[in-house]
């Protein structure tokens, strides 16, 4: 079935004259990612937006919602007032399953520690007119690009991985779930109109490389931030050559230079794997406007005059890479990647291989893969590491199973997980000796900040292809190149791995018995949403209170975070996932993580009114009960990393009333605007230094808060002494509205109250 047909035509049908319309407007040709944009404007424009600079109101075809983002979503959209979601919208299951012993007993087990949960995502969907994709159908962004995603369309998804149907010629961007209720009200959504970065790619993959190689490539060339407040386009003849689902792999992997999305133009293999997931009507309509879903061809001639910058990477020479460990920028490629190892001291011996995940869980990922696990029976090799499989969707796991790619990997000891996110988000129950042994695994996932995976500070995870990662795992060695090294077998003799070999599409078509989707009900006003109010898992929100009208004082310093802060810092995964629809609860895990920069210890910080240390969240709850605020103060791209609004939300419920950074990651800087925070950054970056561990702030010009005009944060020293520090902002008049309001939420509220 091809899911909201109408829809589609309807872009299609509108897309040419759209995009005529911005051609003539622009007065130049245009790239693919212009296209897209201004044919999703919310209302029309008779000028140009400045890349960078402007905000601009845009109307999404689509949201999508994980079930651990799905609750606070929902729970928000609750309140909201309207009947029906406006757009097409989806909530799969796939982050609250913990990967344990393998598929059917976790599954099993998720379902029933879940079920409350689960039932109140179904009967919520159900109410609300939303698709529900229950417990094992797969990860969301593999379900998105079989089912959802078409070429030219534009969605959101309240996860940063969403980027991934860019493989699909789609600009799907990650947000928080205060973005997804403004879309889901059939209000605009707001973005600051992205800059373009263009990577050319020419030749074409072989041997041992993959399009995974491409973007640990890219990876390395822009750093964790080089993408922030970009769109990353890929064009030339190198990228017509990837397959759709590796083009998925690359866009998947753009949230980690902190792109706002990645996109590739319509072409054959998009068009073929259409075809192949049941869409064959969605291809002709693409057909039809195919020349509107490419950059124009002056674009391909002259790149540098279009894009913001332009980056070349020819594929015929490109390596295998590994990147890691504890970032997803560090990139080797492998002909280097031994001698560092070495260099560095990270453990040689390879623990844990793990493939899978919505970044490489593909038919070709899995079946080169297998390829590779074929060899290794053949050869007499015996596998070294543990090694796990995590297929992306229950089509994907059926169709492997019924190809026979699960008995292979089953043949050389491999465990086959629940078609869920399990071990790359921290769902994973590892199993190890000594937790604070150093060690090294491996994965095809995207991100491998410490403690990432498994919670444990002492593993170094390093990223690479699900070939690379397989033939890692058979060597059970870091150092081993398999593309000139050799291998001692069971018979003591010297054998190379041959190249893997895979199929881009299943040669006898995709199967599935049940793909897991349930869809809502035709009229919803009957169906009751239940959420208990003794629940530890589900809690309906208060409305957050509004800006009091005057300028703050007396705000106490919470936490001086040092180095790297991501989301995990901020609101960590793994356990505390079972939180994610309680606010309240999961508060409790409020910048555990992160550094604090006196003692260099995590959740340890002190508290002024006692002069003792403890923890993050309980020095943050004793300020709120004196009914004082506080300031976090963090360093360079804070709360980089996934889409979760928690990490802005919490700060919120526990009295933080600003966040202080020398810069920020897009989505958590908007995340925290929406919940009616002060995102700030230092208009002196060395200012970060004059920030002690006693500070009380006053935070001046929020009377005259105006769009531009940076504020002043005043820092008393416990000597008497006192520190003006200039603080810039990104507000807009309607951002300044939310402040003002205590949330966008509530802006909205009043707004269907009327």
């Amino acid at each position: 079935m091809v899911f909201d047909i109408d829809m589609i035509k309807k872009v299609y049908a509108e897309l040419p004259g759209k995009v005529e319309a911005t051609r003539k407007m622009l007065g130049r040709p245009l790239t693919l990612s212009e296209k897209i944009l201004y044919a999703h404007l919310y209302a029309p424009t008779t000028a140009a937006y400045e890349r960078g600079k402007s905000y601009v109101e845009f109307a999404p075809d689509r949201v999508a919602m994980q079930d651990a983002t799905a609750q606070m979503a929902l729970l928000q959209f609750m309140t909201c007032g309207r009947d029906q979601v406006a757009v097409p919208s989806t909530v799969h299951c796939d982050h609250l399953i913990q990967a344990k012993v393998g598929a059917e007993q976790d599954l099993a087990v998720a379902i029933d520690t879940n079920k409350e949960v689960y039932d109140f995502l179904s009967s919520i969907s159900n109410k609300y007119g939303i698709g529900f994709w229950k417990p094992g159908a797969g990860i969301i962004h593999q379900v998105v690009i079989e089912n959802y995603a078409f070429p030219g369309g534009m969605m959101i998804g309240t996860d940063s991985h969403t980027p991934n149907a860019g493989g699909m010629g789609m600009l799907a961007i990650g947000v928080g779930g205060a973005d997804a209720v403004d879309v889901m009200a059939g209000l605009p959504w707001e973005l600051k109109m992205p800059k373009l970065i263009g990577v050319k790619l020419t030749g074409k993959l072989s041997g041992w490389v993959s399009a995974k190689d491409v973007i640990l490539k890219v990876a390395g060339i822009l750093t964790v931030k080089g993408g922030t407040g970009c769109i990353v386009e890929y064009f030339g003849e190198g990228a017509d050559s990837l397959s759709a689902t590796g083009k998925g792999t690359i866009c998947n992997m753009g949230a980690e230079i902190g792109a706002t999305c990645s996109v590739f133009a319509y072409d054959q293999k998009m068009s073929d794997y259409l075809k192949i997931t049941a869409r064959e009507e969605v291809a002709t309509l693409a057909d039809g406007v195919k020349d509107h879903l490419r950059p124009d061809t002056e674009v391909y001639a002259d790149p540098s005059k279009y894009y913001d910058q332009v980056i070349e990477i020819n594929l015929d020479e490109l390596e295998p890479y590994v990147n890691g460990p504890f970032t997803p920028d560090l990139a080797w490629p492998i002909s280097k990647f031994a001698q560092a190892v070495k260099e560095n001291n990270w453990p040689e011996k390879l623990e844990v291989a793990l493939i899978g995940s919505c970044t490489n869980s593909s038919y070709e990922d899995i079946s080169r893969s297998a390829s590779l696990a074929e060899q290794a029976v053949a050869k007499n090799l015996k596998v070294k590491s543990e090694f796990t499989i995590t297929p992306g969707s229950e089509q994907v796991r059926f169709t492997i199973e019924r190809d026979g790619l699960l008995k292979t990997f089953d043949k050389i000891g491999g465990i086959v997980l629940a078609n869920a996110c399990g071990p790359c988000i921290g769902q994973w129950a590892r199993h190890i000796d000594d937790p604070t042994r150093k060690n090294s695994i491996i994965t095809s996932f995207n991100r491998n900040f410490a403690k990432r995976n498994d919670g444990l500070a002492s593993t170094h995870a390093f990223v690479a292809s699900p070939e690379i990662v397989t033939a890692l795992a058979i060597a059970g060695d870091l150092t081993f190149n398999p593309l000139k090294d050799t291998l001692k077998n069971e018979e003591g003799k010297d054998v190379k791995l041959d190249e893997p070999k895979g199929f881009e599409l299943p040669p006898n078509g995709f199967a599935v018995d049940d793909p897991g989707y349930q869809a809502p009900a035709a009229d919803g006003s009957n169906v009751e949403v239940v959420v208990s109010p003794t629940s530890d898992r589900l809690q309906l929100l208060a409305p957050f209170k509004a800006w009091e009208g005057t300028d703050l004082k007396g705000l106490k310093l919470l936490i001086k975070a040092k180095g790297k802060c991501t989301t995990d810092h901020i609101s960590m995964a793994g356990p505390w996932l079972k939180y994610r629809g309680h606010l309240d609860n999961i508060s409790n895990n409020m910048l555990i993580g992160a550094v604090n920069a006196y003692n260099d210890k995590t959740d340890s910080v002190k508290n002024q009114l006692t002069g003792e240390y403890g923890p993050v969240p309980a020095t943050a709850r004793a300020y709120k009960a004196a009914n004082i605020g506080s300031v976090v103060v963090g360093d360079e791209n804070y709360g980089e990393g996934s889409s979760r609004e928690h990490a802005a939300m919490e700060p919120r419920h526990l009295g933080v009333r600003a966040i202080l950074v020398k810069s920020f990651a897009r989505i958590h800087e908007t995340n925290l605007k929406k919940q009616g925070m002060l995102a700030l950054t230092f208009a002196n970056k060395e200012d970060y230094d004059l920030i002690q561990e006693d500070d009380t702030f006053d935070i001046n010009g929020l009377t005259s808060f105006t769009p531009g005009q940076p504020l002043t944060v005043v820092a008393h020293h416990k000597d008497g002494s006192s520190s003006e520090i200039v603080a810039n902002h990104t507000y807009n008049e309607q951002q300044i509205e939310w402040f003002k309001s205590g949330g966008a939420l509530n802006v909205i509220r009043a707004q269907f109250a009327k």
